[in-house]
């Protein structure tokens, strides 16, 4: 049996930390001349911005502050360069989180299509505002569509891709599919995800193969007829509505018909899922978070039912029971999910999901 030493462990530790450096004869490209995906709006003040500017003064300041993060977007390209390096500019100085790690918050995650599946190929972890470091390295040279998704609940500035100098680095197709928009909460939004990746929102567009929209707001997604209009005006396959977990049952009463109505006003033909508020871990053990969620759920249930008597016939309904599992395993805090959170909500909205892009 292989035993696994201290020295062992520090010498892994160390040949990873020296492999971050990029190499010297790397040509860097500007992010902006390749694919973004995941900006609804293309009238930002801001590149990486997620609302347009003439949201400025519509939304709240929370809102709106919260939309300079880049949760969601991703650079699409094509290389066969044996190494992917970026340079990138953060917005904040506070890379981490307590409960969320800087890898997640304000680094980059890449992953490559192989035979029609997106899978993993590295990420870059930030040390401060300013970063530079080899994404990945060793690669074969042969050509791969990349995505690189950007930080969750940072902004960013700047961003360049280093290729090797005798490789290419290309602009990768725009895809021909209408979005998938989210709007939600920080859960929505990535919070605690380790890397950019593994949002629930990006897990479901790398096994859908569908590009996203993140429109999580973190504590802040209230289901204001603001926020209504303003997803009205993008024109998406589908929208996905997560907002629960920052609304009172009284609010899920007042506010989701009258949002999803306005969206069924603009889009007649875009299906609409609603999501239930996740089943809190330490529910069956605290009276007033279980009692929040169950009530909650139960509002938007009668919502989903008067909607459906109005007529609407593009509406799905996302039970939460099946969204974090049974163990208490799946978040940081009992309410944000951790990858493993992320990956069973996926699992679980998928099938529903792809009922409504097929429709």
């Amino acid at each position: 049996m292989f035993k696994v030493t201290a020295a062992v462990l520090l010498c892994a530790f160390v040949a990873s930390a020296a492999d971050t450096a990029p190499s010297k004869n790397l040509v860097w490209r500007d992010a902006r001349t390749l694919t973004l995906e995941g900006r609804g709006w293309a009238n930002t003040f801001q590149y990486f911005d997620r609302l347009p500017k003439t949201a400025k003064g519509v939304v709240r300041g929370p809102v709106w502050s919260l939309s300079q993060d880049s949760a969601g977007m991703a650079i699409r390209f094509v290389s066969d360069s044996p190494e992917i390096s970026a340079r990138w500019i953060l917005r904040k100085s506070e890379l981490a989180m307590a409960h969320m790690p800087a890898s997640g918050v304000s680094g980059l995650d890449l992953y490559a299509k192989e035979r029609g599946k997106w899978l993993w190929v590295g990420a870059a972890r930030p040390r401060q505002v300013t970063n530079e470091t080899a994404v990945t390295h060793g690669l074969k040279a042969v050509s791969r569509e990349y995505i690189l998704y950007l930080p969750l609940y940072n902004g960013v500035e700047s961003l360049q891709i280093g290729v090797m100098s005798n490789s290419t680095c290309e602009a990768a197709p725009v895809r021909a599919q209408k979005p998938i928009v989210f709007y939600g909460t920080s859960i929505l939004q990535g919070g605690c995800a380790s890397r950019p990746g593994m949002a629930y929102p990006t897990i479901l567009g790398r096994w859908l193969d569908w590009p996203t929209i993140n429109l999580g707001f973190s504590g802040n997604a209230w289901s204001e007829p603001e926020l209504a209009d303003l997803l009205a005006q993008l024109d998406p396959q589908v929208y996905v509505l997560d907002p629960l977990p920052n609304m009172t049952a009284e609010k899920v009463q007042e506010r989701m018909e009258p949002f999803v109505k306005t969206l069924c006003a603009a889009h007649p033909k875009t299906p609409i899922v609603l999501v239930e508020n996740v089943e809190y871990c330490d529910g069956p053990f605290v009276e007033v978070r279980r009692e929040k969620y169950v009530k909650c759920n139960a509002a938007l249930q009668t919502a989903y039912k008067n909607l459906k008597r109005a007529g609407l016939k593009n509406i799905y309904y996302v039970p939460a029971n099946n969204l974090l599992g049974h163990d208490g395993e799946a978040t940081v805090d009992g309410t944000h999910p951790t990858d493993l959170g992320f990956e069973r909500m996926a699992e679980t909205m998928q099938p529903i999901l792809r009922k409504a892009l097929h429709r």
